[in-house]
């Protein structure tokens, strides 16, 4: 295929929960007695749709953008690193077209915050509402997710040149 046709991306995060730290997720805080562990926010949705849109434009992932070992990425928001990679899908002639992310986690229930995740996703990238969604799934107890021991987020992107 051309570099003139559309690209599929996919991205995986997960963090694990800490005390004593705000929980964001997909760019909203939501209330919780626990946040994620990051270097950043810990934002696993945020961080996955970043790995989705750089992979699926053949620019690498958030390791070589955005290291952990960077000092200038402590607490960054994942909606600021989210808003870094849109910049960059822009300068290489790049847009988001579609884009879904699953969140898994027992606990807290996702449900009341799934469109603002949504919207706040849509508003990093620049592109209208209803371009990504997130949505979001549980594991019935089994794995760290279902002991709730942190969140994980899957997401896919459908990239159009610009």
């Amino acid at each position: 295929m051309s570099e003139t046709g559309l690209r599929i991306g996919h991205g995986i995060d997960a963090h694990r929960f800490v005390p004593r730290r705000p929980f964001m997720l997909g760019g909203v805080l939501i209330p919780y007695d626990r946040g994620l562990m990051g270097h950043s926010d810990g934002d696993a949705v945020a961080h996955a749709l970043c790995d989705a849109c750089l992979g699926a434009a053949h620019l690498g992932d958030m390791g070589q953008h955005f290291p952990s070992t960077d000092p200038q990425w402590k607490d960054t928001s994942g909606v600021e690193l989210l808003t870094r990679v849109a910049e960059k899908l822009r300068e290489t002639q790049w847009t988001v077209v579609s884009g879904h992310v699953i969140a898994v986690a027992e606990e807290p229930r996702l449900q009341k915050h799934l469109a603002a995740m949504s919207t706040a996703m849509c508003e990093a990238l620049g592109v209208p509402e209803g371009t990504v969604v997130v949505g979001a799934t549980t594991t019935d107890g089994m794995g760290f997710a279902g002991r709730s021991e942190g969140v994980a987020a899957s997401a896919t992107v459908l990239l159009a040149p610009l």
